[in-house]
């Protein structure tokens, strides 16, 4: 597209530069070329020229030129793009589950443009209607009475263009709900059980599945709370549960299946076993004589009663009466007059309930004895003389330990400095050593490795002796050293933690020093999404001149986030991670790095492989390596070249190797799409060697297919190309949180009935990329003055349809069908504009890939 304008001014001063837009939008990234031509003294002509290589659908729309002067705009004519192609489809049948012989509707809407669109619905590849019913006319919905056979269903769409065919979905048929679920046999361990199977349409029951719990438990009772759970062929629809409590209360439910699958759970229902008599007699028994009166005491049997408590059985006898049963009710006493006086009784109790008596007590006699004279037992002088002895003994011994102790404590407070003594003649001085306290090695060994004194400052507060950290296996290894397993004994525990030493082979004074500085900068860190620093200490190397230094860290239990995506996703096991925890692992990388930017530190590698997961889930920043503290300045020169990780870093840092927090900012956008991706390496197909090229195009990262509107907002102004542009990690971290409360609660994946895989997500387009996320539109177009038609075919638009008779009329041209159609054109927008005509869905659109290919393949014609 061409645009001129015509000025006049002096050769001195410049002219204006034009600005293209696209239904009122400014194309930041478009391929113009201006340049001016001078007609005279003082006049001039600017041309430019738009240019766009492959015409996709988000190039649609109406283009103008504009002038932003001082006090005012101009803008050119309008003219537009009106892309034609084969229908697309925006709403497919789907994959769902329904019950035989009930009513449901399926949706199937397709758009052009041309318009207007024709549907013809197809039943195992069998066409229901034709072009000329009124359900053919795009949005269709069709109606079915009732379905009692599972049948696949899709749809083709018509326009003068052609024919385009929709996904298929299946409709599976199951069973009706079981009814008249009863109990026809109850017994005291045992319920047999009956009900009627649901209707399953033209298939049969083959099985149904009984389930049983105990009265009270949550309807939503996991399987190992069950205490029936069995499969029962039918006919007969009857099934006998077993190995009952008596008297105990227990929820059924039934489900039936056919070939098709399961229907839905009858509703629980609560039936009750008979009672039985109690397992246990009563207990602690007991009878005492009151005159002639015998006086019985008892308390209740221990266990289950199995039903309710009626009463008690309480059976006597002496030599002179047989044997006597009383019913004393629920009362737990009971008492009898003796006929002859100083006789033997023996006596037994037994509980019951409505089903019987239970086992009785073990019989029990009371043996009466006259009572005799007794006298008090004589005191013993022996046993006297014992106790004062043993009371001696143990004072004398109490006064000694004193006399120790308080020796002891005074030795240990002044020591024996010297002490003379004689030995083989000669005046000698013993010293004894209680403890030993040496900093001298330590601070030979930082003297030796030759670094600032403000670092070994540093450094003297965390130093841990060698000696009480013991080393394991290999975790991993890095550019400057290796990760490895390790227990650090302390006073009262031994911890597990994380040990990071020096690779000898690249052991430089200079690379020591950094990993040293990365030590003492992890020491002033002291946030929850930071990673901490526990300590260092230093090992001696036979083969070097200086020591090794070792940092000891926290051990993170699952790893770095990086390898935790990439295995929930490609391991042998694959883990499910819902959006939430996706946007947790964002928000903390966005806390951490807010921390560290308020400490006015830069971390230059920020990145999945470089964040950890600790026990609890939350992520860690971490490997401050490369880090560096800003101290003069808004920003830090890196001063020699090294190994960079190019597609995590900020355009700005590409071309002129400066470092800011917003080159952090540009990092944690690249983060962020490498969680959404769950793992994905960014920019696939691109060459670390053309990445500076490819980001000064216009070119950025593209919306993962299940990433959030919201979310993919943040990530691109991550990447805007003024620094000062983007936000700041206080401001994300506030989005990110405020995104993840309207976030539901995360939905179990075995939940999930359908997931449409053949839906694909908005791609950038040639022009300008994506329309940019949020903010009005800076300018309102009025009309379209010029339309150009283009093709543009999306996947799987061309099929090899079946020559039915509903479609014989596709030779003849479908204006001749004299249908009413709207007088609306649809089209299909790819921002929301000043325009107030309604627009239907906006279709997917099909991939640069995609159309390249068609391109080479010649499979289609472009206009």
């Amino acid at each position: 597209m061409h645009c001129s304008l015509k000025g006049t001014g002096g050769e001195e001063e410049d002219p204006p530069d034009v600005l293209w837009l696209r239904d009122g939008i400014p194309l930041q990234y478009a391929d113009t070329n201006q340049f001016q031509v001078h007609t005279g003294s003082n006049s001039w002509t600017i041309l430019s020229t738009l240019s766009i290589e492959k015409v996709q659908l988000p190039d649609m729309g109406s283009y103008q030129c504009a002038v932003l002067l001082e006090s005012h705009q101009i803008f050119s004519d309008e003219g537009s793009i009106q892309l034609e192609g084969l229908p697309h489809f925006s709403v497919e049948p789907h994959h769902m589950s329904v019950v035989a012989n009930v009513s449901l509707s399926l949706s199937c809407v397709a758009h052009g443009p041309p318009e207007p669109v024709r549907v013809i619905w197809l039943q195992d590849g069998a066409p229901l209607n034709n072009l000329k019913d009124p359900v053919a006319l795009s949005p269709s919905t069709l109606n079915l009475t009732g379905l009692n056979r599972t049948s696949t269903f899709s749809c083709e769409a018509h326009n003068r263009k052609g024919v385009a065919t929709s996904g298929s979905g299946t409709i599976t048929v199951l069973p009706l709900q079981p009814q008249n679920l009863r109990a026809v046999e109850i017994t005291q361990t045992s319920l047999r059980l009956s009900w009627q199977p649901g209707f399953g349409g033209d298939y049969p029951i083959i099985r149904c599945t009984v389930q049983a719990k105990r009265s009270g438990e949550a309807f939503t009772v996991g399987l190992d709370k069950l205490i029936h759970n069995q499969n029962v062929n039918i006919p007969p629809a009857s099934h006998l549960i077993g190995d009952l409590e008596p008297h105990s209360l227990y929820t059924v439910r039934v489900a039936c299946h056919s070939s098709q699958g399961p229907s839905e759970w009858s509703p629980w229902v609560e039936l009750r076993t008979k009672e039985g008599v109690p397992e246990n007699p009563p207990v602690n028994v007991t009878a005492v004589l009151n005159g002639t009166e015998v006086q019985m005491t008892w308390e209740g049997p221990p266990g289950r009663l199995n039903g309710d408590l009626q009463g008690y059985l309480v059976e006597y006898s002496t030599p002179a009466i047989q044997p006597l049963v009383v019913d004393t009710g629920l009362d737990t006493g009971f008492s009898f007059n003796l006929s002859v006086p100083l006789s033997n009784v023996s006596f037994r109790v037994c509980a019951y309930t409505g089903a019987g008596q239970g086992p009785w007590t073990p019989i029990q006699t009371l043996t009466l004895i006259p009572p005799g004279p007794s006298s008090p037992p004589a005191f013993s002088w022996h046993w006297w003389y014992v106790v004062m002895a043993i009371a001696g003994a143990v004072s004398i011994a109490v006064l000694m330990a004193v006399y120790v102790a308080k020796l002891r404590r005074k030795e240990t407070r002044f020591g024996e400095a010297f002490e003379p003594m004689m030995e083989s003649g000669e005046l000698v001085v013993r010293y004894r050593a209680r403890r030993t306290y040496s900093r001298r090695t330590t601070e030979a060994t930082l003297n030796s490795l030759g670094i600032s004194d403000e670092l070994k400052q540093k450094l003297q507060d965390v130093m841990v002796d060698r000696h009480k950290l013991t080393l394991g296996k290999t975790l991993g290894e890095g550019e400057f050293g290796s990760v490895m397993e390790g227990l650090l004994t302390q006073e009262e525990s031994v911890l597990k933690v994380a040990v990071k030493t020096m690779k000898i082979a690249i052991c430089t004074r200079s690379e020591m020093e950094d990993f040293l500085r990365e030590a003492a900068c992890m020491k002033e860190f002291d946030h929850p999404n930071v990673m901490r620093l526990l300590g260092v200490c230093l090992q001696t190397v036979e083969s070097e001149g200086y020591p090794s230094p070792v940092v000891i860290l926290p051990y993170m239990k699952h790893g770095d986030l990086h390898s935790y995506l990439l295995y929930s996703r490609l391991g042998d096991c694959p883990v499910y991670l819902p959006s939430q925890m996706l946007v947790k692992f964002m928000t903390d990388i966005a806390r951490g790095m807010e921390y560290l930017s308020s400490k006015n530190f830069i971390h230059r590698d920020l990145a999945a492989r470089n964040c950890m997961l600790n026990e609890n889930m939350n992520v860690c920043v971490a490997d401050f390596g490369l880090s560096k503290k800003i101290y003069n300045g808004d920003y830090y020169r890196q001063g020699r070249i090294s190994k960079m990780p190019v597609k995590w870093i900020a355009i700005e840092s590409l071309a002129d190797r400066v470092y800011t927090t917003k080159s952090d900012v540009w990092s944690f956008g690249v983060t962020m799409w490498e969680i959404a991706t769950r793992g994905q390496t960014p920019y696939p197909g691109v060459e670390n060697s053309e990445i500076y090229d490819y980001l000064r195009q216009g070119n950025r990262l593209k919306q993962p297919p299940d990433c959030l509107d919201c979310i993919y907002s943040l990530m691109f102004s991550c990447w805007l190309l003024s620094p000062k542009d983007r936000p700041s990690f206080e401001s994300l971290r506030c989005e990110l949180e405020k995104a993840l409360e309207d976030l539901p609660d995360p939905q179990d994946p075995d939940e999930i009935l359908y997931v449409n895989m053949d839906e694909s997500s908005m791609e950038l387009g040639a022009v300008g990329g994506r329309d940019p996320i949020g903010g009005p539109s800076p300018f309102c177009l009025k009309g379209l003055d010029s339309v150009t038609t283009v093709e543009v075919h999306h996947p799987n638009r061309y099929v090899l349809c079946p020559q039915h008779e509903t479609n014989r009329a596709l030779s003849d041209s479908l204006e001749s069908l004299e249908m009413q159609v709207s007088s609306s054109t649809a089209t299909l927008p790819l921002h929301p504009s000043c325009h107030s005509t309604p627009n239907p869905t906006p279709a997917p659109t099909p991939t640069v890939e995609l159309l390249e290919d068609r391109e080479g393949s010649r499979k289609m014609t472009w206009q």
